[in-house]
Order: C-alpha cells, then structure tokens, then sequence
C-alpha cells in the first residue's frame, strides 16, 4: 500500500446539531502538488444515526462522504474511510455508546450492515480511489469483553460481507491495543480475494508523542521529553528500539500481508527539535520497511501547518505555514 498523505477530520465527532465538514479543496490540492496521494477520512456514525437506531441510517448524509471521495479521485489521492466510532466502540468516550460492539449482537449486526451499506454505495469505484478501514484503534484484548477470537471472527465476516457485495473493495484493519499490536491471527484476511492491509500506529514513545495531551493522563510526573535515549516504560527509546517495537508487523508483512501506517505524529508540547529527531528515525525506518503512512494532521497540533511546537520554524508554502523541515522529511522517505 504505497499511499502517503493525511487524516483528515470532517465528520470526526458528532455534536447535536453539527453537520459533517465539506472537503478541504485547498489542503486537498496542496497534497496533489507535493505528490501525496492518501487521505484518511475518520467518521463518527451519529452524524447519520439517530438514537441508536442504526438499521435507518440518514444517507443524505452519505453525500458528504460521496464530495469526499469524488474531490480526491480529481486529485489522483486515495481515500481510506473509517470508523472511528463504530456502534458499540470508539477509543475516546466509549461510556458513551448504548451497546457493546465485542458482546452485543445488535452491535455487531449493525457494524457489519454499515459497511455493507457502503459497500453497495461504492461498488464499482476502483480500490485505487477507495479502501474500506474498518474499526479505527480496537482495545486491549480484555478491555470490553473483547478477546483476539471475537475480534478476529468479526473482521473475517464484517470482510466477507463486504467482499460478497464488491469483491474487489480494498480492506483495512487496524492493530489492536489502539492500534500498536500486530495481528497474526489475521494474516491471510481477505483471501482468497486481495489480502487485507494491516494498519499500525507511529506513537511510540508516548512519553515523547503524547507529553501533556490532554486526553492521556500518561505522561504526568514525567520529565520534558529527549530524543534519542528517551527512559520510559523500562526501555531506552532510539531508532532501534523503534525496530524492536514494529517487529511483529514485520513478521506479518514477511507472511505477504501489507502494512500501513495508518496514524502516527507528535502533539505540540514537545520540543521540535526533539520531534524532528524521532522523525527522522521513523520516517527511516518506514522507508526501509517500504511501508507507506498517514500523519494524523494536516493542520493542528499534529499536523505540518502550524502545529505550534516550541522551536518551529515555518515557511509559508501555497498559503499555509507549514514545518518546511517536517515537510521536507516526508517527501524525502517516500519510496
């Protein structure tokens, strides 16, 4: 899967009242002029449900989704659409949800109702323009009830279910435990059509990726953030311990599985300099591992426009400030 490029936020978290985002045209063309050609749409099922009633899905709604895709097939980029809140699961406020996607049945039928609903709106746009990512950052086996085998037979029939309908539609998974554990039990997902790509996450060390999030109360107690030779969770972090993390997804890929970064960055509260160092030794990494990947921003504290780290220095580039280094280090790890 190789498709460099960008999450893009437009129908991310469902407020009352609050309608998805159009597309982003000028993000958009400043991705097709620097040559990336992936966009990572995360959505929020609310924005088409309504009290939980997820078999009536308001497909005006779809429209949105419909501009989406039809914008970057103009542009040559590819468009990955996720859940990020499924019914019955997201990583962020899952108090919130009415049913448990891991052991409700109505969760899980409605989950596989959705993609095939997607499936039946999409058929026949080429898995170039379109991948399927199915559940954004599954848990920990153990957190809801879920486990490797519950997890592992709703991916196989929510694939089957998609593939029934548009046999050729791509399909991505995200890792478990929020996306940084590889799957093996999952290699061969998808056969005997196309494989399914196998999405991980660039986070690691949290200490450095996630110092003063708001929403990760990890990093308290700790030091300001170095790189290289960050001491965090019993282990010094540098290129090769990032090596040392991304080896069972290596050993997926050996089994002919392809990989995907389908997340990864650092928040604003990390020197950039620090950032730009871990960078640097990622976006090697990725290189060597031939391993494409999706930033979680384009704007924002994530992102390469005026992310707001101490240190940065911008450059304004088709009308964003942008971390011309930043900006520099993922066009130069490309394959």
């Amino acid at each position: 899967m190789p498709y460099y490029g960008f999450n893009f936020q437009w129908m991310f978290i469902w407020n009352p009242g609050q309608q998805p985002e159009e597309p982003d045209l000028k993000a958009l063309d400043f991705l097709a002029a620097h040559g990336f050609n992936f966009v990572r749409v995360t959505t929020d099922y609310r924005f088409w449900t309504k009290d939980h009633d997820y078999f009536h899905p308001d497909e005006k709604i779809f429209e949105y989704i419909d501009r989406y895709l039809n914008a970057c097939r103009e542009r040559e980029i590819h468009l990955s659409l996720n859940q990020h809140r499924a019914p019955g699961y997201c990583i962020n406020a899952n108090h919130l949800e009415k049913h448990n996607l891991w052991t409700d049945e109505i969760a899980q039928e409605a989950f596989i109702f959705l993609w095939q609903t997607f499936a039946r709106r999409y058929k026949g746009v080429p898995s170039r323009y379109l991948s399927f990512d199915l559940l954004n950052e599954p848990p920990e086996p153990g957190q809801y009830g879920m486990t490797r085998e519950i997890h592992a037979d709703l991916m196989q029939r929510t694939t089957a279910a998609v593939r029934e309908i548009d046999p050729e539609r791509e399909i991505v998974i995200d890792g478990l435990g929020g996306g940084h554990m590889a799957m093996p039990e999952l290699v061969g997902l998808g056969e005997p059509g196309a494989r399914a790509v196998h999405s991980g996450r660039g986070y690691m060390p949290m200490a450095l990726t996630h110092y003063k999030a708001t929403w990760w109360s990890g990093w308290e107690g700790l030091p300001e953030p170095v790189y290289p030779n960050l001491e965090w969770a019993w282990m010094t972090w540098n290129k090769e311990t990032l090596r040392e993390v991304y080896q069972p997804w290596r050993e997926v890929q050996a089994q002919g599985t392809p990989v995907h970064i389908g997340e990864f960055g650092c928040f604003n509260h990390t020197s950039n300099d620090v950032a730009l160092r871990w960078f640097r030794d990622l976006f090697s990494l990725y290189r060597e591992f031939g391993w494409g990947y999706s930033l979680w921003g384009f704007e924002g504290a994530f992102g390469i426009v005026e992310h707001g780290r101490p240190g940065a220095k911008y450059e304004t580039v088709m009308g964003y400030r942008v971390d011309r280094e930043l900006l520099d280090l993922m066009l130069e790890s490309r394959v």
